[in-house]
């Protein structure tokens, strides 16, 4: 045990004392027993501290104190990852040895309260976790048909996150058709980068119709959004904002906001430089479809289409005059865009590909006829080359179950 832990462990140990005082010391209808009272009954001879009232008491404190060792190695299994073979193996011994449910209860609450400190994780806080190698990994065995957005994904999350200290916040854009996976990737980042994945309360969701449905109220809006950013930066020290169907988004919320994704400034009271803005937008799609058209058609593989280039395309499509928050707010002219994320349109292989995985997460079996039948079901586009997935693989999932028993 390192010296750095001990005086934290001893405090720790002082509650856990506590607690033991609060859940080994109850009696049957969970009132405070102390472990000298016996069941009722007469009195021992010799007075209070005859013969078989010290054997009680030796009894009653024998197994105060082989439970107490308990709750200490499910304590430090949870806390520290020390003692976590020695609890494996006391709880393999029966019935006999596992922990009170109450008592569970508290060590769970206690063991939230030492991390909430930032004691007992590598980032400092258990609700961040910033698994970027297990992001890597289900990007490359989930995400199909997208070799940019897997590769420019990884290396912008993990050089921000490895950054000492950031200038600005990250921000990313993601384009493309429905259902090439914007939502999957958003969703992915966020289960690997928090414990609790979109359920943390370090990472907001904003739908735009549904959250900002209407313009006579956008200057209240602007006041929450603003409000709601600036609590989640000052609760989590690294924070993700999640903001879907990006295109409809009106212009002034995305210039409130804007101040918070810009260059820190080191004037306010809150640093958000640790902050990460997805944006998510069927905008710039048709050009990312013409663009893996004309490879297709030129006999060239879509890997090689390449990240500078298609990003070009993207911007010029933003900044055409058009009903759409990007074109008209500063987002674009102060280069606030991090990445431009392009997500190309899928092809058949692809969609059997999603038909498979969703096959597996249902623990089902599934044949190559089943998965070209489920892709047999979709609209392919264009009508000369029926090439990409209209829905991409969006209701994939859905339409497996015509397959089962």
């Amino acid at each position: 045990m390192g010296q750095g832990r001990l005086p934290a462990r001893l405090g720790l140990a002082c509650c856990l004392l506590l607690l033991l005082g609060g859940s080994g010391g109850l009696g049957s209808r969970g009132t405070p027993r102390g472990p000298w009272e016996e069941e009722q009954g007469p009195v021992a001879e010799g007075g209070p501290w005859g013969r078989a009232r010290y054997e009680a008491v030796k009894k009653h404190l024998g197994a105060v104190g082989a439970l107490s060792k308990q709750y200490w190695q499910y304590l430090a299994c949870k806390v520290w990852q020390d003692g976590c073979k020695e609890e494996e193996e006391e709880s393999s011994r029966g019935p006999g040895w596992s922990l009170p449910v109450v008592g569970q209860d508290y060590l769970e609450i206690l063991s939230a309260w030492y991390c909430s400190f930032g004691k007992c994780c590598k980032t400092g806080d258990c609700r961040i976790v910033n698994n970027i190698t297990g992001l890597e990994a289900d990007l490359n065995g989930q995400l199909h048909g997208q070799h940019l957005a897997k590769e420019v994904i990884v290396r912008a999350v993990q050089g921000f996150l490895q950054s000492p200290q950031p200038q600005k916040a990250l921000v990313l854009s993601f384009h493309g058709w429905s259902g090439t996976g914007k939502n999957f990737v958003a969703r992915m980042l966020a289960s690997h980068l928090y414990r609790d994945g979109l359920k943390s309360e370090c990472v907001r969701v904003f739908i735009s119709l549904f959250h900002f449905p209407h313009h006579k109220y956008m200057d209240s809006y602007k006041a929450q959004l603003k409000k709601q950013i600036s609590e989640t930066v000052q609760l989590c020290k690294q924070s993700l904002f999640i903001f879907d169907e990006a295109e409809k988004l009106h212009f002034s919320l995305l210039d409130a906001i804007k101040p918070f994704m810009a260059r820190y400034d080191n004037k306010g009271q809150v640093d958000y430089r640790r902050s990460i803005f997805l944006f998510l937008s069927n905008l710039g799609g048709n050009t990312i479809n013409e663009v893996t058209l004309d490879f297709w058609r030129a006999g060239r593989a879509r890997e090689e289409i390449s990240m500078e280039f298609l990003e070009q395309q993207l911007r010029l499509e933003l900044l055409e005059p058009a009903e759409n928050g990007y074109a008209r707010s500063h987002l674009l002219e102060e280069n606030l865009i991090d990445f431009f994320v392009p997500f190309l349109p899928l092809e058949y292989h692809h969609v059997k590909l999603c038909a498979r995985d969703a096959f597996l997460a249902r623990g089902l079996p599934y044949t190559e006829a089943a998965l070209d039948e489920v892709a047999g079901m979709m609209v392919f586009v264009p009508k000369e080359e029926k090439l990409f997935s209209a829905q991409g693989c969006k209701s994939v999932s859905q339409r497996i179950n015509y397959f089962l028993p």
